[in-house]
């Protein structure tokens, strides 16, 4: 598609977010399965469920403006994914594994609090107040998933990493 106007723009961004979401549905189970902490596994697992009703969320955005939100590859989601599958292959301690992937799920939610947050403001500058309240729950989810995983690393994971590595 080629992008003149601030409507295709936000389409395109919605095609972008729909793929990265997608993409994440499917990485998810087996980034947790590399997960040792429980409280690190539980959140992934629930953040799962709430990227499949995120993901539902965009189908209904896409049928509120009648186009369809698939045929875009979301290259940065990809970008995240393929990290977080070269540091598991690469990292043999599992506590050391943990701080890793809340580093990289940490890359994807700021990731998704940028797209979602400027999707809020394109859907307001465009009038589009039924999509615009849509997105922004999904932007507050991605908060909190952020605010959570940090939470996670400073209380748990992070001590830990530290200290299967020696300490300083």
């Amino acid at each position: 598609m080629k992008v003149t106007t601030m409507n295709d723009l936000f389409v395109e961004m919605l095609k972008d977010v729909y793929n990265a979401e997608a993409q994440l549905i499917k990485a998810l189970p087996k980034i947790a399965q590399n997960v040792s902490s429980d409280a690190l596994k539980k959140v992934l697992n629930e953040h799962l469920k709430v990227t499949e009703k995120q993901k539902e969320r965009l189908d209904k955005i896409g049928s509120i403006l009648n186009v369809s939100l698939t045929g875009v590859k979301c290259m940065a989601m990809e970008g995240n994914i393929k990290e977080a599958e070269e540091l598991i292959s690469e990292i043999k301690d599992s506590k050391v594994m943990d701080a890793a992937i809340i580093a990289v799920a940490q890359k994807i939610e700021h990731y998704e609090i940028a797209t979602y947050g400027t999707l809020t403001t394109f859907a307001k500058d465009l009038g589009q107040k039924e999509v615009q309240s849509l997105l922004h729950q999904t932007l507050e989810e991605e908060r909190n998933a952020d605010l959570e995983l940090t939470k996670i690393a400073e209380s748990r994971v992070n001590p830990r990493a530290e200290q299967a590595a020696g300490g300083r």
